[in-house]
């Protein structure tokens, strides 16, 4: 009786302890609204309406919430590639590179499959050939923004050059090869000889990824919103990353690389493999970002010429949204969907109140901090708890010595 009432009291204990290590995730959330309401004062804006214009921008409506989900949708992507650089020792900064390396790839292959299609041999097939037209265009972009984030990873792993660096760098070149590219041999003809703005012929049908509508209500929940099947593909890659990390012996390996480099390789896992595959994966999953933007949304590549002119800045918000997640694929879908909300929150704030909508990267930078230092006092307490857990196995140990 007295073990199994241990066993409970062990358990309980337990699940306090998980859920104090993550209330300071919640913290770190509060006090970043905190310091957020004081720059708020400092702008003679009231916090409480702020927040309130925030809230009713990003969920108040239907096309709040689809609007939401829209902007979390590449954010999610991203989310999980950084969650599997940074799970293998990688910290990965190149995700906007990788966005754009991934959509010129995704989008070249559908513009050329779509003109493939319009051709009479494949007019009894199109239903087949349309979904090979996204498949392709999605490996493509996957496979692009992989080697793109795999050459950072090469330069690392065999040279040791800093993955900050590099990726940031190879940010600056991916723009500028968009640019070139755009008002060169990608240039929609219709551009030709007049504004030339930067900019890909519009897809075809067939190569745009479908409207994403739920059968409640009439008509469907979100049938006249931009929400796409983009969401649900991200979703659905989110818990496969999380089985393939926790579950697979290739993702353990990956895991053991990122805890302790020179005890993974004592145990013989090859440390720069797992190293270079991480960011490969982690520049895949930017990569699919960037064409999902393209054949969801927008349906051509464009941009006005500066990093965030066609990404949005999406692939540095989702280093946010990863580490929010508290690293987890899981937990990226959530903490995805909140500052999907805060950037479409903000618009509405800055149009009732005034207040300028770069505010949320202010806010982003102050969750980062909160974030980062509450994972400093959980690895703290975890080291804490394996302490108090040596002493009483020497305690039981000693104890029974004496008898």
């Amino acid at each position: 009786m007295n073990k199994v009432a241990g066993l409970t009291q062990l358990a309980i204990s337990s699940r306090f302890s998980r859920l104090i290590d993550f209330s300071p995730v919640v913290i770190a959330l509060l006090l970043a609204l905190v310091v957020s309401s004081v720059l708020l004062l400092a702008l003679s804006a009231d916090p409480i309406a702020a927040y309130s214009a925030m809230l009713e921008g990003a969920i108040g409506t239907e096309n709040a919430t689809a609007e939401t989900l829209v902007k979390a949708t590449p954010l999610l992507f991203v989310g999980i590639g950084i969650t599997i650089a940074f799970r293998g020792g990688m910290i990965n900064i190149g995700g906007e590179g990788q966005m754009i390396a991934g959509a010129l790839a995704g989008t070249t292959i559908a513009l050329v499959l779509g003109d493939l299609r319009i051709a009479p041999e494949f007019a009894k097939e199109k239903g087949a050939f349309d979904l090979i037209i996204v498949t392709l265009s999605l490996i493509g972009g996957f496979l692009a923004g992989a080697l793109y984030g795999g050459l950072a990873g090469f330069l690392k792993a065999y040279f040791d050059v800093n993955e900050i660096l590099s990726t940031i760098m190879l940010n600056q070149i991916a723009v500028q090869m968009m640019n070139f590219l755009l008002n060169g041999i990608l240039l929609d003809p219709a551009e030709a000889g007049f504004n030339n703005i930067p900019k890909t012929a519009r897809l075809v049908t067939a190569a745009q990824l479908p409207r994403l509508s739920l059968p409640i209500g009439d008509p469907f929940l979100f049938a006249r919103t931009r929400l796409h099947w983009g969401l649900i593909i991200a979703i659905a890659l989110a818990v496969i990353i999380y089985i393939f990390l926790w579950r697979t012996s290739l993702g353990y390996r990956i895991r053991a690389v990122g805890e302790n480099q020179r005890a993974a390789s004592f145990a013989g896992i090859n440390v720069k493999r797992q190293m270079m595959f991480s960011m490969f994966l982690a520049g895949g999953f930017a990569g699919l970002a960037g064409v999902v933007q393209v054949l969801g949304l927008q349906y051509r590549l464009q941009t006005d010429g500066s990093p965030a002119g066609f990404t949005g800045a999406a692939g540095f918000n989702g280093i946010v949204a990863a580490l929010f997640g508290g690293l987890n694929p899981i937990g990226a879908i959530p903490a995805a969907a909140f500052f999907g909300g805060l950037l479409v929150g903000a618009q509405k704030m800055q149009r009732e109140l005034g207040t300028p909508a770069s505010l949320i990267t202010a806010v982003n930078g102050l969750i980062v901090v909160f974030v980062v230092s509450s994972e400093i006092f959980i690895q703290q307490r975890s080291k804490r708890r394996v302490s108090v857990a040596e002493q009483a196995e020497d305690e039981e140990e000693k104890a029974k010595d004496d008898g």
